[in-house]
């Protein structure tokens, strides 16, 4: 599907998206709870999707009542395999949640989700008691449990995912675990997954990140759980909003541990107009300078970033390129090619990249199946020569299936 997206001006209100991160660890928090829980304010992306159907597979009864999904836990898989659509977090998370079954459960996947890499499970799965089998290193993998605890060394190199996935198994296993973490990267999306455990009574002691002890045989207290506001699809409006006139974001938690909460800072950084409200932020278009920025940590703010950096006077430096090798896209090239199309100056040195404020042309964005990609693309529009097709809009559905209709909301002139 095609979408085209004219030069506009920005201007109004949205509610931030919930976060499809947190709303996938409180659903794998409800399966393993062992009376019922409340899930409040989920929006239903591709990847929410496949957590219900994973959770369900694995013996959860789902009511959905709107946007809120009741939920009565107990691990008792309906089948052998788990599907777990284009989710990354739900393939390496529950490949650790289903070892706790004593059975062998297969999970697979859809599209890009096969040329990710999940090797990093093999050796920590094995040290717990868990047979595993990868297909090369990708999915599709099997697991045959049950995870009984222990010790194991983690390789947090690629993904923290893997991670927050035996954060969130290991106190349901019957013995004590101690965790030997090397490398870890987005030391942010732990704290996401360490914030939920606390919430659902479970306790797990953190050492500088570099060693986690949790007891087992811990209980998951049931409950009502309200997901925030994403951060992730929220920069993407309130770039808009710096690009092209205003806007108020609001659902927003300005506290939150997510690591996209930093959109904020580069927003500043580049002189944007910045006000932070209780759970809102406003944010006004103002002279964009160029500036500098580590995203090592949060390397999904990189496609609305770049949109930024492009109507910014100067030449922004972005680090962090290495982390965008494995996402849906191969994101780093696959921006310098899109946006180079449009007259972008984008140089990749490494581990930067480095973008030279310009004006874009019109023209065409592949999305490449990136939901990433074709919303930078319809930033992109905000401040062109002229009209911008975005090839493949139909992936914004991973995270923010409402995206196009938040961008027409607040301005944006989009048409099929």
């Amino acid at each position: 599907m095609k979408k085209f997206v004219k030069p506009s001006k920005i201007n109004g209100q949205v509610d931030a998206p919930a976060s499809k991160s947190m709303v996938q660890r409180a659903l794998t928090a409800a399966l393993l709870a062992e009376e019922p829980s409340t899930i409040l304010n989920v929006t239903y992306s591709s990847d929410a999707q496949a957590a219900l159907r994973v959770i369900q597979a694995l013996g959860a009864r789902v009511t959905i009542r709107d946007k809120d999904v009741y939920i009565e836990g107990g691990m008792n898989p309906t089948g052998e395999a788990l599907n777990c659509g284009e989710s990354g977090l739900s393939m390496r998370m529950f490949s650790a949640v289903a070892a706790l079954w004593h059975r062998e459960l297969t999970l697979t996947g859809e599209g890009s989700l096969f040329t990710r890499p999940i090797s990093m499970i093999e050796k920590p799965l094995k040290e717990l008691g868990v047979a595993v089998t990868t297909t090369n290193g990708c999915p599709p993998l099997t697991v045959e449990g049950p995870l009984r605890g222990g010790e194991a060394e983690v390789d947090g190199s690629v993904s923290s995912q893997f991670l927050t996935g035996l954060l969130i198994a290991l106190p349901a296993a019957p013995q004590d675990s101690c965790l030997k973490v090397k490398n870890l990267k987005s030391t942010p999306y732990i704290d996401m997954t360490l914030t939920l455990l606390k919430t659902c009574g479970i306790r797990v002691e953190n050492s500088d990140y570099q060693v986690f002890r949790m007891k087992g045989k811990q209980r998951y207290r049931p409950g009502e759980y309200r997901v925030e506001g994403d951060w992730s699809g929220a920069s993407f409006l309130l770039v808009a909003g710096a690009l092209g006139g205003s806007i108020r974001v609001t659902g927003l938690d300005t506290s939150s541990p997510q690591a996209d909460r930093r959109i904020i800072d580069a927003l500043k950084a580049a002189g944007a107009g910045v006000t932070l409200g209780g759970s809102s932020v406003e944010i006004k278009k103002k002279a964009l300078t160029a500036f500098d920025f580590d995203a090592a940590d949060c390397p999904d703010l990189f496609p609305p970033l770049v949109a930024l950096a492009c109507n910014c006077t100067g030449t922004t430096a972005i680090k962090g390129v290495e982390r965008l090798k494995y996402k849906e896209s191969s994101r780093a090239a696959v921006l310098q090619k899109e946006f180079s199309a449009l007259g972008a100056r984008i140089r990749l040195d490494g581990d930067m990249m480095k973008i030279e404020g310009t004006k874009l042309a019109g023209g065409t964005v592949d999305s490449h199946n990136d939901h990433r990609i074709a919303m930078a693309g319809a930033l992109a529009a905000i401040n062109a020569e002229g009209e911008i097709t975005i090839a493949g809009s139909e992936c914004v559905a991973k995270s923010y299936p409402g995206f196009f209709e938040d961008f027409s909301s607040i301005g944006g002139i989009v048409h099929e």
